[in-house]
């Protein structure tokens, strides 16, 4: 052990087994494990992956869903010195090949159920260390993490030292690799406690897909971090999260909007006891504010957040807390703790409260750039400012309001039209239960503001119905020229509508 004080990933799961002990940590299914017990299970895998042959610094890719293998592996890895590779389940193929060999992993640990996808791809594959999460032959996760290892784990680890590639949704091109270091999570962990009210004593439920950072550090860590106990589930299923927010009497809780809004639409949302949950954080995209006013309504004592930010900050830069909702309901708050911002012109000066900007960051949460790509990295860190690429309003208080992404707004005849502006007014529509708006080609207005609506389960609506609807409420340059209707909407793994995939279906419809 290092004789100086450190900070890492690994010594605040350590720091934390000496706190709380026998405190249960996390349960998963059928099994329960206390502070201690979670520790000393990492402590041993760490060891076991390093007598596998790897080395400080070697990356390792996890393929797999929420469990409590996925939690082992990625305290393993960082005490281990290793760089942990999440890799969204639902990826197969090229896709698979990508994230593995542009990362450069020389392992990948997967679900035995996804072995089928590995095996498809495994000769494009560069790993050369294989294994499987939970209940596979060979190096298994969740068995080696309960026998004593040859090897000691703990390394000559700084708190600068790579933790994570932490890969970016692409919804708008291929994923980058952001480079996480233990200091810039330790922060992240630091500005979610203060600026989420998280406590020792809150009972957490966790459904949301931990290779993507929301779940895992703005949440999952954190509480770890204060010796909360938490509930892990594989998948959001509502009507589960429903029984368990019940049976488990659980107090805080974060799911994007379009799980509160499956949540909201099921029919054991009114026939649960939810009376326990005190708060509810939401985020990963912009929250309808009909749909938040719908679930404040039927949840007056659940106290809401909102949470804004990018993989590449950790997640979290900005937190709408519950005493100001009523006031800024569709604001993304302010900045966290150790994180600070500016909302932008194109020429990096500070707009005036009311203009629209790009917000820009510097934080010590920051990533430090993009893996192997020297080119992205410099155009986001262009003038010493992270660029987020989304566009906002900061009014005079300092409160942000997310208008788009650069690349989601529409230029309709010169004129540009912010999506969600559209959606806000769509929503409000009795038959409307989701609803994306985006631009496809039209060779009168170069792009058309364009609606595809998921209706409600009974309801019926027609495209001139909504269109019309949209007319009484908006300026005519801003009324969409065209509805689809779909079952529902793709999202990655964040709950995050993919408007790429939706450009390209309908774009070669226009």
């Amino acid at each position: 052990m290092n004789a100086i004080w450190r900070n890492t990933v690994g010594d605040l799961i350590r720091r934390s087994a000496r706190r709380w002990g026998d405190r249960v940590a996390l349960v998963f299914e059928e099994r329960a494990w206390t502070y201690r017990e979670l520790d000393a299970a990492a402590e041993r895998l760490a060891g076991h992956l390093l007598a596998a042959g790897l080395q400080k610094g070697d990356r390792v890719a996890a393929y797999g869903r929420n469990s409590d293998a996925y939690v082992l592996l990625w305290l393993a890895a960082a005490k281990a010195g290793l760089v942990h590779v999440p890799v969204n389940a639902a990826l197969t193929g090229d896709e698979l090949v990508y994230i593995v060999n542009q990362s450069g992993s020389r392992a990948l640990f997967f679900d035995p159920a996804l072995a089928e996808r590995v095996e498809d791809v495994r000769a494009q594959l560069g790993a050369s260390v294989y294994g499987t999460l939970r209940g596979g032959e060979g190096f298994d996760v969740l068995r080696l993490a309960r026998i004593e290892p040859p090897a000691r784990a703990d390394g000559d680890l700084e708190e600068s030292d790579l933790v994570q590639l932490l890969y970016t949704s692409g919804t708008t091109s291929r994923p980058k690799g952001a480079m996480m270091t233990h200091r810039a999570l330790m922060y992240e962990y630091m500005s979610c406690v203060l600026a989420l009210d998280f406590a020792a004593t809150d009972r957490v439920l966790h459904v949301m897909p931990l290779y993507h950072s929301a779940q895992l550090h703005v949440f999952l860590m954190p509480y770890l971090l204060l010796g909360a106990t938490n509930w892990l589930h594989e998948a959001p299923d509502p009507a589960r999260v429903l029984a368990t927010l019940e049976s488990e009497r659980i107090t805080s809780f974060f799911a994007p909007p379009t799980v509160w809004i499956a949540l909201l639409h099921h029919p054991d949302f009114t026939r649960r006891d939810l009376s326990c949950l005190q708060k509810g954080y939401y985020g990963a995209s912009i929250m309808p504010v009909p749909v938040l006013e719908t679930l404040r309504q039927r949840l007056p004592h659940l106290r809401l957040y909102n949470c804004f930010g990018q993989s590449e900050i950790g997640p979290l830069a900005t937190v709408l807390r519950p005493e100001e909702h009523a006031e800024r309901p569709a604001s993304a708050g302010k900045p966290v703790p150790f994180v600070e911002m500016r909302v932008v012109d194109e020429a990096m000066r500070d707009v005036s409260p009311g203009e629209i900007g790009e917000v820009v960051y510097r934080s010590p949460q920051l990533c430090l750039g993009y893996w192997e790509k020297p080119e992205e990295t410099a155009e986001a860190f262009a003038g010493g400012w992270f660029h987020s690429g989304d566009l906002a309003r900061v009014d005079e208080e300092g409160y942000i309001t997310v208008v788009d992404r650069k690349k989601d707004v529409i230029n309709t005849g010169g004129v540009l039209v912010a999506s969600r502006e559209v959606e806000e007014v769509l929503y409000t529509h009795p038959a409307v239960k989701e609803v994306a708006v985006i631009a496809t080609p039209d060779p009168k207005w170069i792009e058309a503001v364009t609606a595809v609506v998921v209706v409600k389960e009974g309801a019926a609506v027609s495209e001139d119905e909504l269109i019309a609807y949209a007319r009484e409420r908006l300026a005519p340059f801003k009324v969409p020229k065209k509805v689809h209707f779909v079952p529902d909407l793709p999202r990655n793994a964040a709950g995050k509508i993919l408007k790429r995939m939706l450009r390209e279906r309908f774009g070669a419809l226009a």
